[in-house]
């Protein structure tokens, strides 16, 4: 990528306090609207528009590398056919000359439930890639060359999601990584996985706590799970699709 290691990390810093922003204003107005005091659990959930900060940096990469602003699609039009249910809504796709560039993942996970969200998160994770790639191979998609599948994860950075987790085997031992992990060691090792296994084709993982939401300020865990790799991988993909 054209873009120095210093504008990804201005705009990094102004998704995350977008995040962290948004998050604040609709945990306050939800919370109010029920008449008691929001927990995050819900305002999590049905906030929405906690990642616009993150889907407006992923589209100035690709404006950036010459990608139409009418082949990439965020607010509409996000719902691709699916093999073993009839559509799902990525968070953002590019879509050129009648082919599909590229479908993106961006999720968020904050607490305090670390655990239950963790696990939905994994298999929605693992079921969206799975019935993208049936979908694909029964030429859903049809003539689009592989599409680029991306999921970036932005996971609070706390106590509770960086302590040890113990894990239950009353039949069968875990895989040894995951003994003593944290919610967020078992996050890393989910998109490094899925990445491995070509569920996706790249992945990224970043931890902010919510005083960011002044700072910006944000921690990238793995090398290998890095926003700027992840926006590279991205670029140079869909690039293909745009210069033909």
């Amino acid at each position: 990528m054209s873009h120095s290691l210093e504008d990804i990390d201005l705009a990094t810093r102004r998704a995350v306090k977008t995040f962290w922003t948004i998050r604040t204003k609709q945990a306050r107005s939800q919370g109010s609207a029920a008449g008691i005091r929001d927990t995050g659990a819900r305002a999590a959930v049905t906030g929405g528009a906690q990642m616009d900060g993150f889907a407006e940096l992923v589209k100035t990469a690709l404006l950036s590398a010459g990608v139409g602003e009418e082949q990439i699609f965020h607010k509409t039009k996000m719902e691709l056919p699916g093999w073993y249910r009839a559509e799902k809504k990525w968070d953002l796709l590019v879509v050129a000359e009648g082919k599909l560039a590229a479908g993106i993942e961006l999720k968020s996970q904050v607490g305090p439930s670390f655990g239950n969200n963790f696990n939905n998160r994994t298999e929605e994770a693992i079921g969206s890639a799975t019935d993208m790639w049936a979908a694909y191979r029964e030429g859903a998609f049809a003539p689009s060359p592989r599409p680029w599948l991306g999921y970036l994860l932005l996971l609070e950075d706390s106590p509770k999601s960086l302590s040890p987790v113990k894990v239950t085997q009353p039949h069968f031992e875990v895989f040894p990584e995951f003994n003593g992990a944290s919610y967020a060691r078992r996050y890393e090792l989910m998109l490094t996985k899925l990445v491995r296994d070509r569920l996706y084709d790249s992945a990224c993982f970043i931890l902010s706590s919510r005083d960011s939401r002044i700072s910006g300020d944000y921690l990238e865990p793995s090398d290998e799970l890095k926003l700027r790799n992840w926006l590279g991988s991205l670029v140079s993909h869909v690039g293909k699709f745009t210069a033909a």
